[in-house]
């Protein structure tokens, strides 16, 4: 398809979600607010309020995307081409989920959020091949806001998990919630590795790094639940360590061993 069509529609899906995402909050939709709704389940995963704040980056570092690709000289950029338009799903996705959130359709949320996931998956990979060749704009704003973006959307969707089994009536017998908080922790810290491993992802683990952090700061009534987020993001410091110095070349990091 023309490449003007999928460059305006990216352009679109943005303003699109932006607005629905202003409005969940400013009406409210089904006069609930999104946060009020999150807070009324006594799940572990959750962080603190501040933690979503992270939606104000995310919606710049997207709207930087949108304008970028929006300018005749990204006419052929390889990076854009790639995306396709996974950015309009992930968008289409997006809204389609505060809807269902807002009216309190768990099930569906759940459905939505793994369709947004898998649509970020899909960018992130299919930027993967051109992540080395990328200039130092394309860096900035193509390949770090979805690397944001998908690393809150793991996030979000293991919070988005657990209270839609909550909801459903589950208790996580025969283990307590601090315990599968615990688990669930482990398995971010086990994705923050690969990404490292493979990636040197550093916007990534940083937002998993803000994460865990306000899940500490949450959950502090917890103790088991406030270590093991304490825990997770010392490990996640020390990724984004890692990540740093196999980020440098190879003189500098022989000078530092």
């Amino acid at each position: 398809m023309n490449s003007k069509v999928l460059r305006f529609a990216n352009v679109a899906a943005i303003i699109a979600t932006i607005v629905v995402n202003a409005l969940a909050n400013i009406l409210p939709i089904n006069g609930l607010d999104t946060g009020t709704i999150s807070d009324s389940f006594p799940v572990r995963f959750v962080p603190a309020g501040y933690v979503f704040s992270i939606w104000g980056l995310i919606y710049l570092g997207l709207s930087a995307f949108a304008v970028y690709q929006a300018l005749p000289k990204q006419a052929n950029n390889p990076a854009v081409a790639k995306i396709g338009w996974w950015f309009v799903a992930s968008c289409g996705f997006n809204s389609a989920w505060i809807f269902a959130w807002h009216y309190l359709q768990f099930p569906l949320t759940i459905v939505l959020i793994v369709g947004l996931l898998v649509s970020l998956i899909m960018i992130y990979r299919q930027l993967s091949s051109v992540r080395a060749e990328a200039s130092t704009a394309d860096r900035w704003l193509i390949h770090t806001p979805f690397s944001i973006y998908l690393g809150w959307a793991t996030v979000a969707t293991i919070a988005n998990a657990t209270i839609a089994l909550y909801d459903a009536g589950w208790r996580g017998g025969p283990l307590s919630d601090s315990v599968w908080t615990v688990i669930l922790l482990v398995i971010g810290v086990c994705l923050a590795a690969f990404i490292t491993l493979r990636q040197r992802d550093i916007a990534y683990n940083g937002v998993l790094l803000w994460a865990f952090i306000g899940i500490a700061v949450k959950q502090a009534a917890f103790p088991l639940v406030m270590n093991a987020a304490i825990v997770a993001a010392v490990a996640i410091a020390l990724l984004i360590g890692l990540a740093l110095i196999r980020s440098l070349p190879t003189q500098r990091r022989k000078a530092m061993a």
